[in-house]
């Protein structure tokens, strides 16, 4: 190993200039930009969408990513969401399956990027104005939240689902230590929260399978 002396880093520098440039990779392009701003401008083409029978269900699948085993469940989740079904993401997890192609209904994309995790206001803006327009609580909206969580941010935005009173929420790929068994108790039996278990089991448990 070569050992730097003082701030002398010209050998560093030679030592990349003689490298040769990486790769180049084909560029993929991200479809981004789904604010709550976004969808409702396009509300009213969203909702005939969902009356007519040719959007069968939402599914939030986002949060926080990191490299722990397990969570490649989402990629797979998101890969087996029936055609029919339309998949908000946001937050750094979206990136393991947001270059992935999932076409179009009705000229709505499958795939709605609402961005990144201090974007979830927009996301929690969406079920609401979906609410309204169906004129019904959140919680009984077609929509399925299957949220990942890796540090404190994270938990901060499920104590937010949580105060609104939104139930039903998956979270994985494990749940947090500090959640005791009482207070998990407390958890499932207030807002159903459950952990992930896996893809075809929970799209199953949401009805679209």
């Amino acid at each position: 190993m070569t050992h730097l002396e003082g701030y002398d880093f010209s050998p560093l520098i030679e030592k990349a200039l003689s490298l040769p440039d990486l790769p180049e990779e084909p560029a993929t392009e991200i479809l981004v930009g789904f604010g709550h701003e976004a969808v409702f401008s396009v509300a009213g083409k969203v909702i005939d969408a969902v009356k007519e029978g040719k959007i069968r269900r939402f599914f939030l699948i986002g949060g926080c990513d990191g490299a722990k085993p397990g969570r490649n469940y989402y990629t797979e989740l998101a890969q087996k969401v029936p055609q029919d079904c339309v998949i908000l993401t946001l937050a750094c997890g979206k990136n393991r399956f947001n270059r992935l192609e999932f076409g179009e209904i009705e000229g709505i994309p499958r795939l709605l990027d609402v961005g990144q995790c201090n974007d979830a206001y927009s996301a929690i803006r969406i079920a609401q104005g979906l609410a309204d327009a169906f004129q019904c609580g959140v919680n009984e909206l077609p929509l399925s939240l299957i949220l990942s969580w890796y540090e404190q941010k994270a938990h901060v935005i499920l104590l937010t689902l949580l105060y609104l009173g939104i139930r039903d929420i998956r979270l994985g790929p494990s749940i947090p230590a500090y959640l005791s068994p009482g207070m998990l108790d407390f958890l499932a039996k207030n807002f159903n929260l459950m952990p992930i278990s896996d893809p075809e089991t929970d799209l199953r448990s949401c009805g679209v399978l």
